[in-house]
């Protein structure tokens, strides 16, 4: 797979705005390898969308085709807010007495947020589109920006709970078996069983603990394609 197009220090900075606990090496680097999986997703149904129209350089059009399309990368929403791309497809917001919620501005906040961050992964999603053989308008290079940075925030976030809660807590699985049949045995080779049991200290972020938090963000396909290309990205990636 390569080298992931977000460079392990802004992916770590990430981690910092989210939590003050450590995270080794291969939980960047799964990190990073899984925000690559879903961004590269989402550039490829753009892609397709603007090859409609005989067009390689995409706009915001494009992007918000390409995640109807696809419901399966619809990661982002917490981003829609901010960008005019969205606006009128999120919807008016109401608060518990009826009145409008006037839109989210950019926080002024000393400690950066993902939306304050959101331009730091501008070059890995330029990279990527250059690898589609695309470019794009820099609205909706912006519009990547943010979603890259809204969906790595939620998944260093997720990442912290499961280290805190020793695990992924689930509410069960679903076994479909003939009228009569026993239900077949819950096995712990089951990779997404596997990452809801916790081993490890409390304090360190590690490569499973992100590997968990994929299941909780994405579904479908798409989760199965990330946390193989993660582990693959991951194989030959000191602890620490």
């Amino acid at each position: 797979m390569g080298v992931p197009p977000f460079k392990p220090v802004l992916v770590r900075a990430v981690f910092r705005d989210v939590t003050l606990m450590h995270v080794s090496r291969p939980a960047v680097w799964a990190a990073a390898s899984v925000t690559r999986t879903v961004l590269t997703q989402i550039i490829d149904g753009a892609r397709r969308v603007g090859a409609e129209q005989a067009r390689k350089k995409l706009i915001p059009g494009d992007l918000v085709s390409a995640l109807e399309r696809d419901v399966e990368v619809d990661v982002g929403d917490q981003w829609y807010h901010y960008s005019p791309t969205f606006r009128g497809l999120t919807g008016v917001l109401y608060g518990a007495e009826g009145v409008v919620v006037p839109s989210r501005r950019r926080s002024r906040s000393r400690k950066p947020s993902a939306v304050v961050g959101a331009h730091r992964f501008e070059a890995g999603v330029k990279k990527l589109l250059r690898g589609q053989g695309v470019t794009a308008v820099p609205a909706m290079v912006r519009d990547l920006d943010g979603i890259a940075s809204m969906f790595l925030t939620n998944l260093a976030r997720d990442a912290a709970m499961v280290v805190r809660g020793g695990g992924v807590k689930r509410f069960g699985t679903v076994a479909l078996v003939m009228p009569g049949e026993p239900a077949p045995p819950l096995s712990l080779k089951d990779p997404l069983r596997a990452l809801s049991v916790r081993t490890g200290d409390g304090w360190t972020i590690g490569r499973d603990d992100v590997l968990a938090s994929v299941t909780t963000q994405l579904f479908g396909s798409i989760r199965q394609r990330a946390l193989t290309e993660a582990r693959e990205a991951t194989q030959n990636t000191a602890a620490g």
